[in-house]
């Protein structure tokens, strides 16, 4: 599969191109007014390739209410971003330079504005659409005071639950992917809050892109639990990696390796109990819905250090844009300060460490297949090994102020540095500069 050996970014559209918050009414395409912003992605290529990215992975692209998770219409680019003919030269040209495209699928919920439920409030018991939706009851209402009550998504009532269960529901659903496959040619999809996803409706879905397209990638949100529920060869290639994402930062802000090392090993070492071995779950250090890095780390030198674990670890890596130059934005400010418009990118000395790290993973079969087992492990330092059998890579991280050397015993007296190129010895271990992150082929 493609995205074992990739590297994603992710991009909020509706943000990066600086829409406003609010779409305009509904209304038939005819009479919408469209902006032709999409294609500002295009200007960022460039940026991209020095990045080594390979895959994009585009949040809500589709007309909606507001913020792009309330679909009113699968099929339709939303009207602040720009036309379908607008988007579909961003992926040709996107591929054309060997990027490719996954969409975020929002099929758990839809908007207030989807055509279907606005049939049910004009036409109530009389509407074809009346079991397209989760417990419709128009004995109730809602805070919009439509004379009817229905399930919205952990009672966002912008969140109209779609009833997963309904035949016609999962044929609209599967029609619009069609699309997506057949107009945009898109290389995946990333499906919105998975975890409460009919698990009939996700078989349904991995069948029929499947069918459609060789290696379509599909990875899950998922928050807490097995992901094994969703991610196996039924159904999901991959879910992100909640577990890991908390634990990364907290074990620099805490100053205790330990953590993230224990959640490493649950999820892939080499006992038999391990979870995920041999998958390869998305894994970030932030995104859309999280606090920036480098405002959640207490300390900017580990900036750094924690996109050298990220790479390290077992998993596909995906970098939130504009987080490649350390981007600064706190949750408690709001959605629109995660989620902003830039110019232009940056290029720094962070972009260009980001850039080194991807051509490495890309290039190593140790770092995009191989096993996790702890080799040296301390408060402030942790080298682990990733084996695949073909390629043994050890990665040491020194999170610490001061010079470390980390003792132990591989059975090889020289290893390839893969950030630097030289040759080092490994008589007894290896030296770590403060802050610093070295990866070893042994």
């Amino acid at each position: 599969m493609w995205a074992y050996e990739t590297v994603f970014y992710q991009i909020y559209p509706l943000g990066f191109c600086g829409a406003p918050f609010e779409n305009g009414p509904v209304c038939s395409k005819e009479e919408m007014e469209v902006e032709h912003k999409i294609t500002k992605v295009l200007d960022w290529i460039p940026h991209m390739k020095e990045l080594g990215i390979g895959a994009i992975y585009f949040s809500p692209i589709f007309e909606s209410d507001t913020h792009g998770y309330n679909t009113r219409d699968y099929c339709l680019i939303d009207r602040r971003l720009g036309t379908n003919e607008d988007f579909k030269q961003v992926c040709d040209t996107l591929h054309e330079n060997g990027i490719r495209v996954v969409l975020d699928g929002v099929f758990n919920h839809v908007g207030r504005g989807f055509g279907p439920f606005l049939d049910v409030v004009k036409n109530r018991e009389n509407s074809p659409y009346v079991n397209w939706f989760y417990r419709i009851d128009f004995g109730g209402n809602s805070h919009y005071n439509d004379g009817l009550w229905y399930e919205g998504w952990e009672g966002n009532f912008d969140l109209v639950k779609l009833n997963l269960q309904n035949e016609d529901v999962v044929n609209h659903l599967l029609q619009s992917v069609e699309y997506w496959i057949d107009y945009f040619g898109i290389d995946g999809i990333r499906l919105d809050v998975a975890y409460s996803l009919d698990e009939n409706f996700v078989r349904r879905l991995r069948s029929f892109c499947d069918s459609k397209k060789e290696e379509f990638f599909l990875v899950g949100e998922m928050l807490h639990g097995d992901y094994n529920r969703l991610m196996n060869d039924q159904m999901l290639h991959s879910a992100t990696n909640y577990e890991c994402y908390k634990g990364l930062y907290s074990s620099f802000n805490s100053m205790n390796m330990f953590e993230i090392n224990h959640s490493l090993l649950r999820q892939f070492g080499p006992e038999n109990w391990t979870l995920y071995k041999g998958k390869h779950l998305l894994s970030f250090v932030d995104n859309h819905d999280v606090t920036r890095v480098a405002t959640i780390l207490s300390n900017e030198k580990h900036l750094p250090l924690i996109y050298g674990l990220l790479f390290g670890m077992p998993g596909i890596p995906c970098i939130y844009y504009g987080s490649e130059w350390g981007e600064r934005a706190d949750k408690s400010q709001g959605d629109p300060a995660l989620r902003p418009a830039f110019d232009t990118p940056q290029k720094t000395e962070l972009t260009e460490w980001i850039g080194k790290l991807a051509q490495v993973k890309k290039n190593s079969h140790g770092l995009n297949y191989g096993d996790f087992s702890s080799v040296v492990l301390t408060n402030r330092q942790c080298v682990f090994s990733r084996n695949s059998g073909q390629e043994r890579v050890l990665v040491a991280i020194n999170a610490d102020e001061n010079e470390f050397f980390a003792g132990f015993h591989v059975g090889a007296g020289q290893a390839e540095d893969l950030l630097s190129g030289e040759m080092v010895s490994l008589e007894g271990g290896i030296s770590l500069a403060p802050y610093s992150v070295r990866f070893l082929r042994v």
